[in-house]
């Protein structure tokens, strides 16, 4: 009987010890971290027009330059309107050049032609005047005859001071209005020229910032849609770390502060500052494989990491003890 309570005994602290060792002692003797995951934010180029991807200059995976070229979508038709776009502007300049000149010299001398003839009818018209007075005085002619000839003069010498007035108006350009509607012309070519400049370049873009080329979607010879990326670049600004803490810790995590993290094959003393904070909860999700904190309510916090690291990588965040 001594026996089987002794062997009782035996079984009841070998199970008491194996359920320390694997559940109570891995519970309160790890060192408890949140669990988080590395995202990327990439950006995607693309063009504004349809049209065969004439040229790729980088490929998946590389390192670009800010500046550096990327693709080139078929430039013919933004080319040529951009052509055309130059062509109006240029004419529109001309004319407006033109509305603030007088009329060409060969225009000039009809004018002149104008006034040299106005100019001997006038001469003509106050000889017979001066005629027609003298006979009048001694009776010869009727006062009317002299009225008559007094009126041609003067009819002459009006249509002289015309002439002279067309003269000087052709010499003086178009009026303030017209000009004014030339220079308006002038600015809506302008402004066409540079939303075709623009155009052309959207079809051909530079890099915004230095970043790696996550992927390539479209190759020389195949066609793109207009707005349809052609491939997308993976800036090391745009890549953060994302982990989740619970309500009851929520305070401690503010945008400036920083944070310590660990994943597996990165340097030791990774740091990240804190740049966003949920305002609403939400569950933890799928992507953080943790039994504890399943089926919990969490808030998102995203940290711009010092160092660089790869979309996707588990993390471990340190927690943070409340601070000022």
């Amino acid at each position: 009987m001594n026996r089987q309570r002794l062997l009782v005994m035996v079984l009841l602290l070998a199970a008491a010890a194996l359920v320390t060792g694997l559940v109570l002692i891995p519970r309160f003797g790890r060192v408890h971290t949140l669990s988080g995951y590395v995202e990327g934010e990439p950006l995607y180029l693309a063009a504004p027009v349809a049209g065969t991807v004439k040229a790729v200059f980088v490929d998946r995976g590389a390192e670009v330059k800010a500046g550096a070229p990327l693709f080139i979508v078929d430039p013919e038709q933004p080319r040529s309107q951009r052509d055309q776009a130059a062509a109006d502007l240029a004419a529109a300049e001309a004319q407006a050049q033109d509305a603030r000149k007088g009329q060409r010299p060969v225009e000039l001398a009809v004018f002149e032609a104008q006034i040299a003839e106005a100019e001997a009818r006038a001469r003509e018209a106050g000889a017979q005047l001066r005629r027609v007075e003298v006979l009048a005085r001694k009776g010869i002619y009727a006062p009317a005859r002299l009225d008559d000839a007094r009126a041609a003069a003067q009819s002459a010498n009006a249509q002289v001071a015309a002439a002279r007035r067309q003269r000087d108006a052709a010499g003086l350009g178009s009026r303030q209005d017209q000009i004014r509607a030339a220079d308006a012309r002038v600015e809506q070519a302008r402004a066409a020229l540079t939303g075709a400049q623009a155009r052309l370049g959207d079809v051909a873009p530079r890099a915004p910032v230095a970043a790696r080329v996550e992927d390539v979607f479209y190759r020389p010879g195949e066609w793109a849609a207009a707005n349809q990326p052609i491939l997308s670049l993976l800036p090391d600004e745009r890549i953060k770390v994302r982990f989740f803490v619970a309500e009851a810790a929520l305070s401690a995590y503010r945008v400036g502060r920083t944070v310590r993290f660990a994943c597996d094959g990165c340097a030791k003393g990774l740091t990240a500052r804190i740049a966003f904070v949920s305002p609403r909860p939400e569950f933890t999700p799928p992507v953080i494989y943790s039994r504890d904190a399943r089926d919990r309510l969490v808030y998102l916090v995203e940290a711009q990491p010092s160092a660089r690291l790869n979309p996707g990588q588990p993390v471990d965040v340190e927690p943070l003890e409340p601070g000022p």
